[in-house]
C-alpha cells in the first residue's frame, strides 16, 4: 500500500518526528492516524525513536495498546498507519474541566483498569514505556482507552543497562529519576501510572513541578521527604538534600476521598522502586473488584 491511498482529513498532532493526521484509507473509508515520518537530517534518515516504535509495537498486540496498522516506505517517505481513536486524555479532561464536570466514579474505574492492563501487558513483554503521561493516552466515545507513543519505550536488558535519565515528563517523573539514579526499571511506569490514575479522579495533575527541585518539593509535600528508613542509599544519590527535611508529609486528605483509590496509589507511591507495586499486583487490588479482566 502507499500513501497515496490515503485522504488526508485533517492534522491532528505535531511533534520533533513527524506529523499525525486523521485520515480516510479510499478503499475502505476507514478512518485511521496517519504519522508522517520527519527525517533526522537530510542524511541521517529515519529516527531512531521511529524504529523503535516500530519494534515494540509488533511485539504488542493488545485492545489496550495502540494497533500500528502498517508501514509504507516508499520515495524516501515514511508513513505509521495506526487505528484512530477519537481524542486523548488530557483533551478529555481539559473539555470536562471546562464545563465543570467530572468524570463517573464508574468511568474512572473503567479507565483505570484498562491503563493498568496495558502497562501489566507492556511489562509481561519486558518493555517499559518511560513516557506515560495523559497525552500519551487515547480515549474513544466509550471511554476505552488505547495506550499510544512508544518513541520512548525500551526493552528491558539483562542486567539493566544505564538510561538516560530525561525521559518521563517532568510532572509524571518518579523520584529516582529526579534524584539522579542511573538504574532504574519498570517501576518507573508504575510512579507515572499512579500520577494518572489521581489526575482521572480529580481532574487535575497531582504534582505540577517546574523545574526539577520544585517537581521533587511538590512530591514532599504530599509524601513527606524519604530517608535510609524508606530507601535504602537515597541519601547517597546525586541530587538528594539533606535542606529539604523542613517538609512536612501532608498525604492525600481532601485530595482522594475515595479509601481504595487511596489504598492503591499509596502502594504505587512508594519511594523505593523495588517496594512500589506492580501493574500486576495494582490490578488485584480492592479498588478494581467486580471488573472483569482484559486477556487481550
Amino acid at each position: 500500500m502507499v500513501a497515496s491511498a490515503f485522504q488526508k482529513l485533517e492534522k491532528i498532532g505535531e511533534g520533533t518526528y513527524g506529523i499525525v493526521y486523521k485520515a480516510r484509507e479510499k478503499n475502505t473509508g476507514k478512518l485511521v492516524a496517519l504519522k508522517k515520518i520527519r527525517p533526522e537530517s537530510e542524511n541521517e534518515g529515519i529516527p531512531a525513536t521511529t524504529i523503535r516504535e516500530i519494534l515494540l509495537l509488533k511485539n504488542l498486540k493488545h485492545s489496550t495498546i495502540i494497533g500500528l496498522k502498517e508501514v509504507i516506505h516508499s520515495d524516501d517517505k515514511m508513513y505509521l498507519v495506526f487505528e484512530y481513536v477519537e481524542t486523548d486524555l488530557k483533551k478529555l479532561i481539559d473539555d470536562f474541566s471546562k464545563q465543570h464536570m467530572r468524570f463517573h466514579y464508574e468511568i474512572i474505574r473503567k479507565m483505570s483498569h484498562q491503563l493498568c492492563t496495558a502497562v501489566n501487558f507492556c511489562h509481561s513483554k519486558n518493555i517499559f514505556h518511560r513516557d506515560l503521561k495523559p497525552q500519551n493516552i487515547l480515549v474513544d466515545h466509550d471511554f476505552n482507552i488505547k495506550l499510544a507513543d512508544f518513541g520512548l519505550g525500551r526493552a528491558a536488558s539483562i542486567p539493566l543497562r544505564q538510561y538516560t535519565a530525561e525521559i518521563v515528563t517532568l510532572w509524571y517523573r518518579p523520584p529516582e529519576l529526579l534524584l539522579g539514579c542511573k538504574y532504574y526499571d519498570s517501576s518507573v511506569d508504575v510512579w507515572s501510572l499512579a500520577c494518572i490514575l489521581v489526575e482521572i479522579y480529580t481532574m487535575m495533575p497531582l504534582f505540577m513541578g517546574d523545574s526539577e527541585i520544585d517537581q521533587l518539593m511538590k512530591i514532599y509535600r504530599i509524601l513527606g521527604i524519604p530517608t535510609e528508613k524508606d530507601w535504602k542509599g537515597v541519601e547517597t544519590l546525586p541530587k538528594y538534600n539533606k535542606d529539604n527535611l523542613k517538609h512536612k508529609k501532608m498525604g492525600f486528605a481532601g485530595i482522594i476521598k475515595d479509601p481504595k483509590l487511596e489504598a492503591l496509589v499509596k502502594k504505587m507511591f512508594i519511594y523505593d522502586p523495588l517496594g512500589r507495586i506492580t501493574a500486576k499486583e495494582a490490578l488485584e487490588e480492592a479498588f478494581f473488584d467486580g471488573i472483569e479482566p482484559i486477556y487481550e
